[in-house]
């Protein structure tokens, strides 16, 4: 095929979409479904946390910031896999496919960042609760906030100038969505400067954020060890949804990773599509239901806001 610039293409072709036939409508249910519950559940939480002042402190804010990305992240998937699902077509234009993969990447780099900044809120609070409030103060969350969406968002605009400049060869991407790897795998000039960023990307979007998470752990382990059974139920219960959340988000990202990167023509379609998309379905899903359930403050808040109304409307109704 002759080479063409990425200014001359007009579409990519989504090579892993196959003939489902009737059933296409029973996956398009499915996933609707899926996106109804990650828009009430997240949404729903960060309306709790925003109406309730006893909720503004900095973990509930991390939180709330969390919330915010499983609704970006899940924003840039599921449209575009409902219309996908029921064309016959599975073609995306060039515009929307990179607008996709800055989504997909910066949502994923966000999460991480999140939950970095999460695991050294809770190394303050176990290990200096004395001192918490006056280190991790409001003006500090805000910045951290900032610094993790604006910190994401700045290094993958580097990615996307790099790669928007390459000439391809096809346009065929063997996947669900737009994928930053995959089409630079479809250059036909010389991609060292691409992959070496593509690398040096992944170590700021998934090595560094591990740093303070493996510190902060070691940290409150410590604590925990030496310190009273009050100290250790603390540690336990605020701990465990955030890492719940770590381990399945490093879960589905590893997967992820090792499909793109390495021939899995072995592993069957259907399990291929399921890791796939695993660590964008999952993780939104997930999240809002771990901490909704496991913290006391947004369970009652909850409870109150919502339940307690719906109890008081239907009364009246009556």
């Amino acid at each position: 095929m002759l080479n063409s610039t990425l200014s001359s293409l007009t579409y990519f072709i989504l090579g892993a979409y196959f003939d489902i036939g009737n059933l296409r409508y029973l996956y398009f249910m499915i996933t609707a479904l899926l996106y109804f519950v990650i828009i009430i559940a997240n949404s729903s939480l960060i309306v709790v946390i925003c109406l309730n002042r006893s909720l503004h402190e900095p973990m509930y804010l991390f939180l709330c910031s969390l919330f915010v990305n499983e609704l970006y992240g899940s924003t840039g998937l599921f449209p575009f896999l409902l219309i996908q699902i029921l064309s016959d077509i599975h073609t995306v234009s060039v515009p929307f496919c990179f607008l996709q993969i800055f989504c997909v990447y910066t949502y994923a780099s966000v999460e991480f960042l999140n939950l970095a900044i999460m695991s050294y809120d809770r190394y303050l609070a176990i290990c200096y609760p004395l001192q918490y409030n006056t280190r991790m103060t409001f003006n500090h969350v805000a910045v951290f906030i900032i610094f993790v969406w604006l910190y994401s968002f700045v290094k993958f605009l580097i990615t996307l100038s790099l790669n928007i400049r390459l000439p391809l060869c096809e346009n065929t991407i063997n996947s669900l969505y737009c994928h930053n790897y995959l089409v630079v795998k479809l250059a036909c000039s010389d991609t060292k400067v691409n992959n070496i960023y593509g690398l040096f990307g992944v170590v700021l979007t998934i090595v560094v954020p591990l740093l303070p998470i493996l510190f902060s752990y070691m940290k409150i382990l410590k604590v925990c060890f030496s310190g009273s059974k009050q100290t250790r139920q603390k540690a336990v219960s605020t701990c465990t949804p955030h890492l719940v959340s770590l381990l399945n988000f490093s879960f589905g990202c590893c997967f992820e990773i090792l499909r793109s990167r390495f021939d899995m023509t072995s592993v069957p379609s259907v399990l291929r599509i399921i890791l796939s998309l695993y660590f964008l379905i999952m993780q939104p899903l997930l999240t809002p239901f771990m901490y909704g359930l496991q913290m006391s403050k947004i369970r009652q808040t909850f409870k109150h806001l919502f339940c307690n109304k719906m109890l008081t409307g239907y009364r009246d109704t009556v």
